[in-house]
C-alpha cells in the first residue's frame, strides 16, 4: 500500500465527504466570521458569515437538487468540449503537426519554452480561455518538438496561474478590482482617484524576469523529471519532411486564418463603418466594452477560437487532401473527443466538490478570520506588506473569487495600509500577486480539473495524481514568491514610480 497511487477522481470523491463532515463540526461549534464591505455612500458595512451545514436536511436537498445543474453549467465543461473539437480538426487534418513542427525544428528549446510561458502569463488579458487554449497548444508545441508534451502543459499552466497578477494592461478583472480599491480607499479620503496604468512599470519588470525565470525553472527542473516520451509509430517525428501539396495547404491554412481574424478585428474597432458589433456598448472602459457582460465578443470567444481552428484545419486538409469527403469532417470533429469519458467524469466530481464546498462557506469563513489579522498586528511598512501577501496566498488555497474576495477584504485592507502610508493601487497589486501564487495550488479553482484533464490526456504511464500536479508547480511557486517579495520590497524601500504617476507610498 505504500506505493499506492490514488486517482484525481477518488481524491475529489473523498474531498466532497470532508467537506460534508467538516461543514457539520463547524456549524455545530457555530463558526462566524465578521468582514466590512463598503456602501454606496463610501461607508464600511459590518457583514456576518457562518458555516453552513451540509449534513442536515436543508444542506443534503441541495446536493441531490443542484449536482446535476452545477455540473451542466461549470463553465470548463462547456469550454473544454469546443476547444476540442477545434484541436482535433487541426491534429487530425495534419496542420498541427506541420505548423509546430515547422516552427520547433530550426528553433532553440528555450526559445520556444519562453515563447509558451510569455503567452500564457499575457493570456490573462483574455479572461480565463489561456486554461483551455494554450495548454493542448503547450502539450502540442512539445509533442512536434520532439519533447514530453507533459512539459507544455506545466509550463502553460504555471505562466498562465503565475502570471495572473501580471498585466501590463488594463483587463477587465483589473477594472473591477480597481472599482473596489477606490470605493475602499474613498473611506479615507473621498476625492482619491487611481490612474489607468497606475501599474504599468512593476508589471513590466514582473512579466520579463518572471518569464525568464519560469523558462529556466521548466528547462532546469521540471523537463529532466519528465524523462523520455515514448511516442507512438504514428507519432514518430524524426527527420519529418513535408511534401509540396502539405506545404501548399500549410500556406492556404494560414492565409484563411489572416483574413478570419483580420474580419474579428475589424468588428471590435468602434466607429469604423458596420463595426464595433461584438463589443458590449455600455462598457466604460475599451477592455469593459470588449469583455464586458453583454460584449458578443466576450460571450463568444471560446467559439470564435474553436471557429478559427476549424477553418484553418479544414482548409489545410482539403489541400493538402488529408480530408476529402464529408466523412472525414465529422471525423475530424470528432477525433479529440474520443476517449473523453474519464475527462467527463473528472470534471464531474470536481464540479461537486467545487460547489459542496462554496455552498458550505468555509473557505470565506477562513478568509474573513484571516483579514482580520491586517489589522490586529498594528504593522506598518515592510512588516505590513510582508503580512498581507503572505495572508493573500493563504486565503487563496481556500477562496479563488479574485473579484468576490478583494470585495471581502478591500474594505479592511485599503484603509488600513492608507493609514500606514502605502497607496491603494499598490495594496491591489501585492493582492494580485498573493492571490496568482495561490492558484496553481488549490483543487477549488475551477480550472485546475483542466490541467489535469490534460494532463492525464498525455500521460501515457497513467501515474497523474493531485500531489504530483502540486509538486510540479512547487518550483514556479517558490521562485515566483521570491521574485514577488523582491519586487514589492524593491519599489517600496526605492521609492519608484510603479505607474504612471503612481507609488507605492501615500502622502495626505
Amino acid at each position: 500500500m505504500k506505493n499506492k497511487k490514488f486517482s484525481p477522481i477518488f481524491v475529489f470523491i473523498i474531498l466532497t465527504f470532508v467537506t460534508i463532515i467538516l461543514s457539520f463540526i463547524l456549524s455545530f461549534f457555530n463558526l462566524q466570521a465578521e468582514y466590512s464591505t463598503v456602501s454606496y455612500t463610501n461607508t464600511l458595512q459590518n457583514n456576518v458569515i457562518q458555516v453552513e451545514n451540509l449534513l442536515s436536511v436543508n444542506g443534503v436537498k441541495y446536493i441531490l437538487t443542484n449536482t446535476v445543474s452545477n455540473f451542466v453549467n461549470f463553465e470548463p465543461l462547456s469550454m473544454l468540449i469546443i476547444i476540442l473539437i477545434g484541436m482535433g480538426v487541426l491534429e487530425k487534418s495534419g496542420f498541427a503537426k506541420i505548423f509546430f513542427t515547422l516552427i520547433t525544428q530550426n528553433s532553440r528549446k528555450y526559445t520556444i519554452t519562453f515563447g509558451l510561458i510569455f503567452l500564457s502569463i499575457i493570456s490573462s488579458l483574455v479572461g480565463d480561455i489561456g486554461f483551455v487554449l494554450l495548454l493542448p497548444i503547450g502539450a502540442m508545441l512539445f509533442k512536434y518538438g520532439h519533447r514530453h508534451p507533459l512539459g507544455g502543459i506545466i509550463a502553460s499552466f504555471a505562466g498562465i496561474c503565475f502570471g495572473y497578477g501580471i498585466n501590463i494592461f488594463l483587463t477587465s478583472m483589473d477594472t473591477s478590482l480597481m472599482s473596489l480599491t477606490l470605493s475602499a480607499a474613498r473611506v479615507i479620503d473621498e476625492a482619491y482617484s487611481i490612474n489607468t496604468y497606475f501599474q504599468l512599470f512593476i508589471m513590466i519588470v514582473a512579466l520579463i524576469l518572471g518569464a525568464i525565470l519560469m523558462t529556466r525553472v521548466t528547462e532546469k527542473n521540471i523537463m529532466p523529471k519528465l524523462g523520455k516520451y515514448e511516442f507512438d509509430e504514428v507519432e514518430t517525428l524524426d527527420k519529418v519532411k513535408f511534401t509540396n501539396r502539405e506545404l501548399r495547404g500549410l500556406v492556404v491554412a494560414i492565409g484563411a486564418a489572416i483574413i478570419y481574424i483580420l474580419l474579428i478585428i475589424y468588428m471590435i474597432i468602434p466607429g469604423l463603418p458596420f463595426s464595433g458589433g461584438l463589443l458590449d456598448p455600455n462598457g466604460t472602459y475599451y477592455i469593459n466594452k470588449l469583455f464586458g457582460a453583454d460584449s458578443l465578443f466576450n460571450q463568444g470567444f471560446v467559439f470564435i477560437i474553436t471557429f478559427l481552428f476549424i477553418i484553418v484545419g479544414l482548409a489545410y486538409g482539403f489541400m493538402a487532401r488529408t480530408i476529402k469527403d464529408n466523412t472525414d469532417v465529422s471525423e475530424c470533429l470528432a477525433f479529440s473527443l474520443d476517449g473523453v469519458g474519464s475527462i467527463l467524469v473528472l470534471i464531474f466530481v470536481s464540479s461537486l466538490f467545487i460547489s459542496t464546498f462554496e455552498k458550505s462557506n468555509i473557505g470565506l469563513v477562513l478568509v474573513a478570520y484571516l483579514i482580520q489579522v491586517v489589522d490586529a498586528f498594528s504593522f506598518s511598512g515592510i512588516s505590513l506588506i510582508i503580512l498581507f501577501f503572505i495572508i493573500a496566498i493563504i486565503c487563496g488555497f481556500f477562496y479563488t473569487g479574485i473579484q468576490s474576495k478583494w470585495q471581502v477584504m478591500s474594505g479592511l485592507v485599503v484603509p488600513t495600509f492608507m493609514n500606514a502610508s502605502i497607496s491603494p493601487e499598490f495594496v491591489q497589486i501585492i493582492y494580485m500577486a498573493g492571490s496568482s501564487i495561490s492558484m496553481a495550488f488549490t483543487p477549488i479553482m475551477v480550472y485546475y480539473v483542466i490541467y489535469l484533464a490534460y494532463m492525464e490526456k498525455y500521460d501515457k504511464s497513467n501515474q497523474v495524481t493531485l500531489l504530483g500536479s502540486f509538486r510540479y508547480m512547487k518550483s514556479y511557486g517558490l521562485m515566483m514568491i521570491a521574485l514577488w517579495i523582491i519586487l514589492l520590497l524593491g519599489f517600496y524601500i526605492t521609492g519608484l514610480p510603479i505607474g504612471l504617476g503612481t507609488h507605492s507610498g501615500l502622502s495626505f
